[in-house]
C-alpha cells in the first residue's frame, strides 16, 4: 500500500530534511541484495585472485563499507548517521554472476536503509570498476531492499526475494 503522505517535503511543498528529534530510538537493522552479471572467464579470474587491480572482492568489500558511512554526504535528505554495525558478504549464483548481500546495523531514529541501498550500489560498482579492462559488458542489478526491522512502520521482508 502506497502512503499518500511525502514527508520530505514542507508545508510550501520544498524540500526539506525530517525532523526526527521526537522519535523513538530503536535497533534498526537494513539487508540488501544485489548482484552483478559478467562473463565466466571475468568471475573466474576474480575467484583465482588473477585481477591486475587486486583482490576484487576485499576491495569492494571495503568500499562498501566506506559507502554506507557516507551516505548521508551523498543523498541529500539523508541523517548522518553512527552506524554500529555493516557485513558485506559475496555468493555465486552461478557461472556468471556474482550475488552480495549487505545488511547495516545502528540504534537510532530514523533506519539504514538508505545506507545498505548506497553501500551494495559501490559494491557493484567497484567490482565493475576494477574488471572493465577485460569485461566492459557487466550487468549491475537488480539491487532491492530485502528486509529491515524497527522503526515506527514496523519490520518489513521482501515477498519473492
Amino acid at each position: 500500500m502506497l502512503e499518500d503522505n511525502l514527508t520530505h517535503f514542507n508545508h510550501q511543498g520544498r524540500a526539506h530534511m525530517v525532523d526526527v528529534t521526537d522519535k523513538t530510538e530503536t535497533k534498526r537493522t537494513a539487508i540488501v541484495k544485489s548482484q552483478i552479471h559478467m562473463r565466466e572467464e571475468t568471475l573466474q579470474r576474480i575467484q583465482e585472485g588473477s585481477i591486475r587491480k587486486g583482490d576484487v572482492l576485499a576491495v569492494a568489500q571495503v568500499a562498501g563499507i566506506m559507502a554506507a558511512k557516507k551516505t548521508a554526504d551523498l543523498i541529500p535528505m539523508c541523517h548522518p548517521l553512527p552506524l554500529a554495525g555493516i557485513d558485506i558478504t559475496f555468493a555465486i549464483e552461478d557461472v556468471q554472476t556474482l550475488s552480495f548481500r549487505v545488511q547495516v546495523k545502528t540504534t537510532g531514529v530514523t533506519g539504514v536503509e538508505m545506507e545498505a541501498l548506497t553501500a551494495a550500489q559501490v559494491v557493484g560498482l567497484t567490482i565493475y570498476d576494477m574488471c572493465k579492462a577485460i569485461d566492459k559488458d557487466m550487468l549491475l542489478g537488480p539491487t532491492y531492499l530485502e528486509q529491515k526491522q524497527g522503526g515506527k512502520s514496523g519490520d518489513y521482508v521482501r515477498a519473492n526475494s
